[in-house]
């Protein structure tokens, strides 16, 4: 019982994480929205499968993009962040409720990581 306490509130504090990164990132609706997260996907690559975790991943993604774009990282690292992100999903796949978790909690400070490298050369995420 109390590892599926666990589980759920590493689901709830992703949904609450991942939902606070969506002001301003174009939505993966309809094919022009597959082929935006294709193109992120690309750019370095090989493309990965997130399934249900797209939106998500995507909205990751264009947060480090635009700071990328904006010259706060080079596009190694842009590549380096997003492989990293696809290796953990990888991961996670075959590896019960604890490689979840394991992937949560991961998925959940590269969040972070992209929005603060976003925030730091996009106005429209300060406060003020």
């Amino acid at each position: 019982m109390r590892g599926s306490i666990a589980g759920w509130g590493a689901a709830a504090l992703t949904g609450v994480v991942l939902l606070g990164g969506c002001a301003g990132m174009p939505g993966l609706g309809g094919p022009a929205g597959a082929s935006r997260f294709a193109a992120l996907q690309t750019m370095c690559g090989a493309q990965t499968d997130y399934g249900a975790d797209a939106q998500s991943v995507y909205g990751t993604l264009f947060d480090a993009y635009v700071a990328y774009r904006h010259g706060k990282l080079a596009q190694s690292d842009y590549c380096a962040f997003e492989a990293g992100i696809a290796e953990h999903y990888r991961q996670r796949a075959g590896g019960g409720a604890d490689a979840q978790r394991a992937w949560a909690q991961y998925f959940n400070a590269q969040r972070v990581k992209a929005i603060d490298w976003r925030e730091q050369v996009d106005p429209t995420l300060r406060g003020g």
